[in-house]
């Protein structure tokens, strides 16, 4: 989030206390006059939700083509597979490993805290009874379906009728997205192989489709102020003192997997194959994290992350030059942590047990989603909200942590750049012995 977005993160952070609070007296004044808590229930019903899911369904319209037109560019910008050597491959590698080391270990946190389960049997059936609608469906057809096989991996990503698959067979629900996962990444690799002319076409029309959704994006956060009070209001109402709570214990355990990540993992990773001293290291890096923190935006941070890689961690401009960038964009271990967790906590919430099997095809979901997550305030929503339908849990579910959603904000780019500035270390290291031998 830049600087200018500030006033909007206040403003969504303002709303949501403000509908925590209210939501609050509105329960202590139903324990005085019970009708009047009922009667607030219903207008909960009946006006707030509506009102709240036109920013939901804001979101939930750039899904699509967002996740297609920036998996898709992402790979085609890369140029020629075939000659992107040496470095490229030790990059892509630890931007996949450092990712899914962060999603592992928000999953681990997620199953041994189990947030969700802060909630009655009562308050997770009222509120499948609000946010699930049609996604009901989807729930039951998730419960029944079998174990992972092969031929149902199969028929995953690559349903007969991929547009059928991709755009849903109801217009109360999302489309598929693990086939139009593999839809984007198929166009990205072929486009790779195109004229240098052909390319820059392709790329200019898929930028321009990420553009324009991403302008939804910033257009709906724009209600984001208004539509988090009223949705947490809602929730308070209906569920009581039991939603605040787990959303608590996630909030909280988000931040310190994130921390864990950071200076845990990055600081062996430093160890293992830099040499570094971890702690001399993050003394170094210190004002890069700050601005990382302070403006919750990779890509605002990445001018900083730059000149410390050059003149203060003395790295070769070649490699901080290919790898930082390249990161900025790609390297989001802690969007990555924070889809999963998102996922995980709002199944648990509404009573989806995701398998073993399950939470591993999320892993690998969570990190190529965060690959295409727009570099602005609240741009993983519409990814998240893909992955809550590929398991068959509500989409309306993201409306729950959409206030602490912009608490943990900062916290995620902080980690997101932190690990690009480790990672750049780590192949300017292997660079070098390289060199050497």
């Amino acid at each position: 989030m830049a600087e200018t977005n500030r006033p909007l993160a206040n403003r969504i952070l303002y709303g949501l206390l403000f509908g925590v609070l209210a939501g609050l007296a509105t329960l202590g004044l139903g324990q005085f006059s019970p009708a009047s808590l009922e009667f607030m229930r219903k207008v909960s019903t009946k006006v707030f939700d509506p009102l709240g899911q036109v920013f939901l369904r804001l979101l939930f319209f750039v899904v699509i083509p967002l996740v297609f037109a920036s998996l898709a560019a992402g790979v085609a910008q890369l140029g020629r597979l075939d000659r992107l050597g040496p470095l490229a491959g030790r990059t892509f590698a630890l931007f996949f490993l450092n990712m899914a080391i962060a999603v592992g270990l928000g999953l681990l946190m997620m199953n041994v805290l189990r947030p969700g389960d802060h909630l009655d049997a009562g308050a997770k059936a009222m509120l499948m009874q609000e946010f699930g609608g049609a996604a009901q469906k989807h729930v039951a057809v998730s419960a029944a379906t079998p174990a992972v096989s092969l031929a149902g991996i199969v028929e995953m990503f690559m349903p007969k009728n991929l547009f059928g698959a991709v755009v849903g067979h109801t217009n109360g629900t999302l489309g598929d997205i693990l086939p139009l996962i593999l839809f984007a990444l198929l166009v990205g690799v072929v486009g790779t192989q195109l004229a240098v002319a052909k390319r820059q076409q392709l790329l200019s029309a898929l930028d321009l489709v990420s553009e324009l959704m991403t302008g939804i994006v910033r257009l709906a956060l724009r209600l984001a102020p208004y539509a988090v009070p009223l949705m947490i209001y809602g929730v308070i109402v209906k569920v009581g003192l039991d939603i605040l709570i787990a959303l608590g214990v996630f909030a909280l355990g988000c931040l310190a997997v994130m921390l864990l990540h950071l200076f845990g993992t990055m600081s062996l990773w430093l160890r293992l194959w830099t040499g570094r001293k971890p702690l001399a290291f993050f003394r170094d890096i210190r004002g890069v994290l700050v601005t990382a923190f302070s403006t919750s935006s990779s890509n605002a941070t990445l001018p900083a992350a730059l000149e410390c890689s050059k003149e203060t961690l003395g790295l070769k401009p070649s490699v901080s030059g290919f790898v930082l960038p390249l990161g900025t964009t790609m390297n989001m271990s802690g969007t990555a942590l924070y889809e999963g967790c998102v996922v995980l906590f709002v199944a648990q919430v509404f009573g989806v047990d995701l398998s073993v099997g399950q939470q591993l095809t999320l892993l690998f979901l969570s990190v190529l989603s965060a690959v295409a997550v727009a570099g602005i305030p609240g741009g993983s929503l519409p990814l998240i909200a893909g992955l809550l339908v590929t398991f068959g849990i509500p989409a309306e579910g993201i409306g729950i942590v959409l206030g602490v959603d912009r608490v943990l904000d900062m916290a995620r780019s902080m980690t997101n750049v932190g690990s690009d500035l480790v990672t750049t270390v780590v192949v300017d290291a292997q660079e070098r012995k390289a060199d050497a031998a």
